[in-house]
């Protein structure tokens, strides 16, 4: 049921956000553009709106639109599969370092201007998932005390390992004044100036996250009875989570290579979602897939027209939504602990 209310209420959302923006169009106009795009049914549709207004919604703020969608799937996927196989609900790809370790190897390519000629446009989100998987690899290390994850020093490895890559960030910003504001403004997260180049850039890397990690639904179903008494059930435990996280971080990295570091997706909307429909991962993994979209679609929504023309870092406006929820979350946390 609750799929079925998300796709409804996604292409309710890219109407109303494709309707607003700085330029004022019609809501006729609006309607009509995007149903002459249709294919059967659009040479049914009389032409009557000028051809900047199409310019305007076809090129400038669908394209931004369907990004915004892919992105916040893909950091809501992401968060979900860590959270999963980490059996912490507190995990996501903010709070485990991993979009700062890929924020690290974008950034060290936008300020030396380096792009592999074989690679072309995927340089970007292949590097930046190494050294997003890299980021993971130490956090993991780091909490592991007698072959166990701790929840407390999960948390603190991920907020060490992400002060200190961003310090490293902040060292790169440092050195070229030219490529200081595309680093910075970056960093906060936006999807301005993103045409469909970025949006096929970032398909492939959702579509393989959701048939990869939708595979195993039913394996983080029996993860949250415990990993022995998953290992028991027939999981291969090891091999299991070596892959879900691996995946995570790649469409993580994906999406922090096109649209910057932005926080607490991951964190928020899984948890969201698991209030609606319950703690099953084979319906909780594609529902979250849906609500991401949605809630990235209106934050860049906001960050876009609450200024307008002026646009708000999109990371702002997740962060401002998305930091109290992490510390409601906290909190609840510890009160669980001490009970």
């Amino acid at each position: 049921m609750w799929g079925g209310v998300g796709i409804l209420l996604l292409l309710l959302s890219v109407v109303v956000s494709v309707s607003m923006g700085a330029a004022q169009l019609p809501l006729s106009d609006v309607w009509g553009i995007l149903w002459h795009q249709l294919p059967f049914v659009g040479h049914w549709v009389t032409v009557d709106w000028p051809e900047s207004s199409e310019q305007i919604i076809w090129m400038v703020r669908l394209p931004r639109v369907i990004l915004a969608i892919l992105v916040g799937a893909c950091l809501s996927l992401a968060g979900a599969g860590f959270q999963g196989v980490l059996r912490n609900p507190l995990a996501d790809p903010y709070t485990l370092g991993v979009a700062s370790g890929a924020a690290v190897g974008a950034a060290f390519l936008i300020l030396f201007s380096i792009q592999i000629v074989w690679l072309g446009i995927w340089t970007i989100p292949i590097v930046a998932f190494f050294t997003g998987l890299l980021s993971l690899f130490i956090v993991l290390r780091l909490a592991r005390i007698h072959g166990k994850f701790q929840l407390e020093t999960l948390i603190l490895s991920g907020v060490v390992v992400q002060a200190f890559l961003g310090s490293m960030v902040s060292f790169m910003v440092s050195l070229s004044d030219q490529a200081v504001n595309e680093i910075v403004f970056w960093l906060m997260g936006s999807l301005s100036m993103r045409g469909w180049t970025f949006a096929m850039v970032l398909l492939p890397y959702l579509a393989v996250g959701i048939v990869v990690l939708l595979s195993y639904g039913r394996t983080l179903n029996l993860f949250a009875l415990g990993e022995r008494q998953a290992e028991h059930l027939g999981v291969h435990v090891a091999r299991t989570r070596l892959i879900v996280l691996i995946v995570s971080t790649l469409i993580t990295a994906a999406a922090v290579s096109i649209a910057g570091t932005i926080g607490f997706v991951g964190l928020v909307v899984p948890h969201l979602v698991r209030l609606m429909v319950g703690p099953d991962y084979r319906i909780l993994l594609p529902t979250t897939v849906i609500f991401g979209g949605i809630y990235v679609l209106w934050a860049d929504t906001l960050a876009r027209t609450l200024l307008s023309p002026t646009d708000i870092p999109l990371g702002v406006i997740t962060a401002f939504l998305g930091a109290p929820f992490f510390a409601y979350l906290l909190r609840k946390n510890k009160r669980m602990m001490r009970a």
